[in-house]
């Protein structure tokens, strides 16, 4: 199987915040893998922008210096490096004053497609807006990109898209979740919406329940401060997990185009039921003598903030009525590991005795990482004489296998959706009444805490989680899946 690569037309993409770490980690090498595969064109032209002074020559060694570390894999190619180099310029920029405005409405190109990414703090955002229109870099066809955390709440994510839409039209703005540019996820629209197999089955007669688990390793780190502000909830479950949620419970939409999805997604999420407070399970990891506690990253002894959540949910539709979906998500876990499981029930009558209906159902897996792919498991029987003994076999599929020396070349998440911004397709990116949804779910469920000051139950580090969260299922003769790498 080969990866095809599709050329987008020229552009300008100017990254605000083009020294920063999201910058320098995923944009930039992203752009050179591109630019690598072939996908971009020759005269694109890249501006990186931020408030320190730096001449080009010294940002494209920052560049370079980036493309080494997070992107070469096989690409260590000196001189598409440098002709990729060629094309970047940088100018030195103050959000909330006029310093470089001038010189970057110089920079941009009346005939090409214009994309503006804040890799910045939302503070920023609609001093960005502002100065974008106040000089003249703001036409119809012109994007602008913007980074979770897109709001606190309900009130700010509302003021934040009043701020964007006093500029910008919505077909102008795409909010970005990087979960959505993954291979897998993508991949589960076709198998749901290309496959008479599974969508007959897609629904509360035969699916008992839904797991979506994303596991980390790494603790808080050098984001105490934010994390400490936002917590499991607001930083993984209101934006990424509800966007997996929403792709896995979504109805069919009439034609695979940016408001037909996200007009699904949006009936989904005002779906949702309010979450009770037995169903819902928060955890904070302690430290051990390898790694610091929750408290000691984020320098508070007295913080209730959660670093771990476990949620049953229910929709109510006709699909899923009845049917839990169970979320959780965690810092300093056991394995790092992203994964959406679609368990299906047992026959409603067995053949081969009692004993058979001890075995779980059919389980549909979507990993999300790491070694992206699906796996579906059956019942099958144990090879050999001696009776009808029932074993379970997955039939197995990695993007690595499936595309062998071309999976290498697959576009990661950023890649992907920032060369979906320049084709102006919005398909896998956030709309605003969506964001919107999302935050009037959550905020009654955040309130709640707050309003307790109940502690989150602690965690050991290399774990699953709190023990606590182990009875959302098992009180239903349930158990969530082991977390593994």
């Amino acid at each position: 199987m080969v990866s095809r690569v599709i050329p987008v037309d020229p552009f300008d993409l100017v990254i605000f915040g083009g020294t920063g770490d999201l910058a320098r980690r995923k944009i930039l090498p992203g752009l050179y893998r591109r630019f690598w595969a072939g996908q971009m064109p020759e005269d694109a032209r890249i501006v990186g922008c931020s408030r320190h002074d730096m001449s080009d020559k010294d940002y494209r060694e920052e560049v370079r210096a980036a493309i080494q570390e997070f992107a070469l894999e096989g690409k260590d190619d000196t001189d598409k490096i440098d002709a990729f180099l060629e094309i970047i310029s940088f100018v030195a920029v103050d959000a909330t004053g006029d310093k470089g405005w001038t010189e970057l409405a110089k920079k941009v190109r009346e005939d090409v497609v214009h994309a503006f990414y804040f890799s910045v703090g939302p503070s920023l955002f609609g001093d960005l807006a502002e100065r974008l229109h106040k000089y003249k870099m703001a036409g119809k066809e012109t994007r602008i990109v913007v980074e979770k955390p897109f709001g606190h709440d309900l009130k700010s994510a509302k003021a934040l898209n009043a701020t964007l839409r006093k500029y910008f039209a919505e077909e102008q703005i795409y909010r970005i979740d990087h979960y959505l540019g993954k291979e897998t996820v993508q991949n589960l629209m076709a198998v749901r919406f290309g496959n008479v197999l599974f969508e007959p089955l897609w629904n509360a007669l035969y699916v008992d329940h839904i797991q979506i688990t994303v596991a980390e390793t790494v603790g808080v780190g050098g984001r105490g401060s934010y994390y400490d502000k936002s917590g499991a909830m607001r930083d993984m479950v209101q934006n990424h997990l509800m966007q997996l949620l929403c792709l896995i419970a979504m109805e069919p939409p009439h034609h695979f185009e940016p408001d037909a999805v996200r007009d699904e997604k949006l009936k989904v999420i005002r779906a949702l039921d309010p979450v009770q407070p037995e169903d819902i399970v928060r955890g904070q990891y302690e430290g051990d003598d390898k790694v610091a506690s929750y408290f000691d990253d984020v320098e508070d002894n007295g913080s209730i903030t959660e670093s771990f959540i476990a949620m049953k949910l229910h929709i109510s539709n006709w699909r899923w009525k009845g049917t839990p979906i169970y979320v959780r998500t965690g810092k300093r876990m056991k394995a790092r590991a992203s994964e959406i499981a679609v368990v299906f029930k047992h026959p409603p009558h067995s053949i081969f005795g009692e004993k058979s209906n001890d075995r779980r159902g059919n389980v549909l897996v979507i990993r999300l990482q790491p070694n992206e792919g699906m796996n579906l498991r059956v019942t099958i029987k144990e090879p050999g004489p001696g009776g009808m003994r029932l074993i379970e076999v997955p039939l197995d599929m990695s993007f690595a296998e499936a595309l062998g020396p071309d999976a290498g070349d697959v576009a990661d998440a950023y890649e992907r959706l920032i060369m979906d911004v320049i084709r102006g397709n919005q398909t896998l990116f956030m709309r605003g009444d969506e964001v919107e949804a999302a935050w009037a779910w959550a905020d009654p469920i955040i309130g709640t805490w707050e309003e307790s000051g109940e502690r989150p139950k602690p965690y050991a580090p290399g774990t699953t989680g709190p023990e606590e969260s182990l009875m959302l299922l098992y009180r239903e003769g349930r158990r969530w899946r082991d977390v593994k790498a």
